[in-house]
């Protein structure tokens, strides 16, 4: 059967157009579109770029978490003007802390160890009197505060969107801060040494650690400009506001980890950012050590005060979101 040039035309006349509600189409284009996103070497370089910024993230937290500048704060401004959503949230954060963690149990070891058994000894034969005795009594007394604390605060902490967690507040509290270490800077006597701690000052610096709850406080900045004020050497002030802070960090970390973060976040992430900042919190432990035997602390005063200046610039610019 033969079909003629007429009758095609015929047939192509009597065919009716089909058409396709423009909802439709928008759903089509949607579905392409993710297709066209969702490609084996897009998600490749999105990985790529997360683990770069994981990287650099474990970088920050490295470097801020033990010079009294607040890790906390640089991680949450950091994240926020770069909007890296990944990397940036809570859990994740929370989770590279591991890192420094390491870093001060390697770096300290051995005062750990001598003070452990040193604590041990002193309760066989219950010498209240011997040294690794108060310090160890201290340093448990002291991290009972910020973990109270943190427990009663822990849903505010948790909330991106309160108060405490705004660039207002961060920027507040660092120049609060600032003004305080300067003032312990000059009012500190600084002529008790490492052998002179008591079962007191642990508790005292813990009430200092718990400020350290408010984003931009800085856990080392507190502690250390509290030591100051109970007139420690710097060097010496620094030294016990590291161990002091080792059990409250290692335990948060733990925390958040198994609570918010494992199964939430790409493991190699975690990993990449851990290491980092444990080459970086080694490095930083070192460095700050070195250079508190013989200069002061206020280049961390002027640092502190230009940060928080520089967020409220940028807040009222809309360079920043509060929020």
């Amino acid at each position: 059967m033969t079909i003629g040039i007429d009758s095609l035309v015929w047939l192509s006349y009597s065919l009716e157009p089909v058409s396709i509600p423009s909802v439709q189409m928008d759903h089509l284009a949607n579905i392409f579109s993710l297709l066209a996103v969702a490609t084996p070497e897009a998600s490749a370089v999105n990985w790529l770029a997360e683990l770069f910024q994981a990287f650099i993230l474990g970088i920050v937290q490295g470097i801020t978490e033990f010079l009294p500048i607040s890790s906390t704060a640089h991680l949450q401004v950091f994240t926020k003007a770069l909007g890296w959503a990944t990397v940036g949230a809570k859990p994740f954060v929370a989770t590279i802390q591991f890192g420094s963690v390491v870093a001060v149990v390697i770096y300290f070891w051995s005062d750990i160890r001598t003070i452990l058994l040193g604590g041990w000894q002193a309760a066989q034969k219950r010498d209240w009197q011997r040294e690794e005795w108060k310090l160890l009594v201290g340093i448990v007394v002291g991290t009972i505060p910020a973990l109270a604390g943190g427990f009663l605060l822990k849903k505010a902490l948790n909330d991106d969107g309160s108060t405490i967690n705004s660039m207002t507040t961060i920027a507040i509290a660092s120049i609060v801060m600032a003004l305080l270490l300067g003032a312990a800077e000059n009012l500190g006597s600084r002529k008790r040494d490492f052998s002179a701690l008591r079962i007191q000052d642990g508790i005292l610096i813990g009430l200092g650690q718990m400020l350290a709850l408010v984003p931009g406080v800085s856990r080392s900045g507190s502690t250390l400009t509290a030591a100051l004020f109970l007139g420690l050497e710097r060097q010496t002030a620094a030294r016990f506001s590291f161990l002091l802070g080792l059990p409250t960090l290692a335990i948060a970390t733990l925390y958040q980890f198994f609570k918010e973060a494992l199964g939430q976040i790409d493991l190699s992430l975690v990993v990449v950012g851990t290491l980092s900042s444990f080459i970086f919190s080694y490095l930083s432990i070192a460095w700050l050590l070195r250079y508190l035997q013989n200069r002061n602390t206020w280049i961390f005063v002027w640092y502190r005060l230009g940060f928080g200046a520089a967020i409220l610039t940028a807040v009222a610019a809309g360079a920043l979101r509060n929020t």
